[in-house]
């Protein structure tokens, strides 16, 4: 079995699916992509199935019935891979915000580096953003600076989506407690890792944002990572992580 296992959540991106596919696929080191969609309308789905025809042992598909958040599809993702013999699981989206380049660096990171948590980082040297309006750009940089002033992580890209886990990492995690679903759901899955005194390490990019497709940011996932933070933290105080 691979040992690195991509997990791609899709929501109607059928303009990017092949294209990202592909270019996964094209790297120097072999990686399998596991595609979570949400029943996307504009037929995702159907489209991989197609690709599945060229990569059938190294692309594979889970549908879901609906849309249902970016973190409940990485968990199913991260279930999927624990229940097969991945040793390394990386997050990554599908419109090439992530340049699958940096794959690499990020698995190198964790086999060769001692990362348990390798962090595709925006903000660790600079802000290195692409075509971002400067308020998304400082929402997302200043979001990072309250998460340190709240948990105590040193981790200067917090909501960072673009992540390699070493499987010891998801095995130590109650994935049937991750309660967020956007980017409080980066924000917790690092801050369980960081709670269990695993080794994070940031690891430069630069993200470039989407020229095909649609954001899925909205005005209620900026207000459960507000929330969230802090509610992890209560938690953490208690011992209720």
């Amino acid at each position: 079995m691979n040992s690195g296992l991509v997990i791609i959540p899709t929501y109607n991106e059928i303009e990017n699916i092949e294209n990202i596919v592909r270019a996964v696929f094209s790297l120097h080191k072999p990686f399998h992509i596991l595609i979570v969609d949400d029943n996307s309308p504009d037929n995702t789905a159907e489209k991989i199935k197609e690709i599945q025809r060229e990569f059938s042992d190294n692309l594979f598909l889970e549908q879901r019935e609906k849309k249902a958040g970016l973190g409940t599809a990485y968990v199913h993702g991260f279930k999927w891979a624990l229940a097969r013999n991945y040793e390394f699981v990386f997050e990554m989206d599908a419109d090439f915000s992530h340049n699958p380049i940096d794959l690499e660096r990020l698995y190198d990171a964790c086999y060769f580096g001692g990362a348990d948590l390798a962090i595709g980082s925006r903000y660790v040297t600079g802000v290195n953003v692409v075509n971002w309006p400067l308020s998304r750009v400082l929402l997302s940089y200043f979001a990072s600076v309250y998460v340190r002033m709240i948990t105590g992580m040193k981790i200067m890209d917090a909501t960072a989506g673009f992540i390699c886990y070493n499987r010891k990492v998801l095995e130590s995690i109650n994935l049937d407690k991750i309660k967020f679903i956007g980017y409080a759901f980066q924000i917790e899955m690092k801050y369980r890792a960081f709670s269990k005194h695993f080794n994070l390490q940031e690891v430069p990019v630069i993200f470039t944002d989407r020229t095909k497709g649609e954001s899925k940011m909205s005005g209620s996932i900026i207000k459960e990572a507000i929330i969230g933070v802090l509610s992890l933290r209560i938690k953490k105080m208690f011992n209720k992580l």
